[in-house]
């Protein structure tokens, strides 16, 4: 039986610290850690996209597809200016992204009600179905590792998520978190 006071990820084992008020002390982290982190969070993103990445596959389609539905699934109505700053990507890139998505019925693009020259984006009945089946296929991982981790743990993935996200991505979820629709993104 393993120590509870001690946790090993492969060849290495750390001992479990009681959590701390966030910036309480000083951190101060080696090299090694940090290269561990990397890993960690290679595996991770390789293991969370393993299902959606088959799924688009067998359609064509990349991660760039599953970043598009995603945010416009998130926003309907979304500006192609928003998200061109949400993903941080240009419009030509868009555009090679974008294109099959609408040519194949997942999305569709409307004029804005007040500035016609605005296109904005929600997802058709089959991009819902499509973003809904991507989703689900990466829900359950999720689920059972914040049920794993616990919920403190969990508070402190998010705080690390947020550390390692620019302004406009903390600004996004400070929105959120207090209930106002967030900013439009450049």
């Amino acid at each position: 039986m393993q120590d509870p006071t001690t946790q090993s990820f492969g060849s290495v084992k750390r001992e479990l610290q009681p959590a701390a008020a966030p910036g309480a002390g000083h951190l101060f982290l080696r090299e090694d850690e940090i290269r561990l982190a990397q890993d960690m969070l290679f595996f991770a993103l390789r293991d969370l996209t393993t299902a959606p990445d088959a799924i688009l596959a067998e359609l064509g389609f990349g991660r760039a597809h599953h970043r598009t539905l995603h945010w416009i699934a998130r926003r309907p109505g979304l500006k192609v200016g928003e998200l061109l700053g949400i993903l941080g990507i240009t419009k030509q890139s868009l555009t090679r992204v974008l294109g099959p998505l609408i040519t194949d019925g997942f999305v569709a693009q409307v004029p804005g009600s007040v500035d016609r020259r605005q296109r904005l984006l929600t997802l058709t009945e089959a991009g819902m179905a499509l973003e809904r089946r991507l989703f689900e296929a990466q829900r359950e991982r999720l689920i059972a590792a914040y049920r794993e981790a616990g919920g403190t743990a969990v508070d402190g993935f998010k705080r690390v998520l947020r550390g390692l996200m620019r302004d406009q991505g903390r600004e996004y979820f400070d929105a959120l978190e207090q209930n106002r629709p967030p900013k439009p993104q450049r």
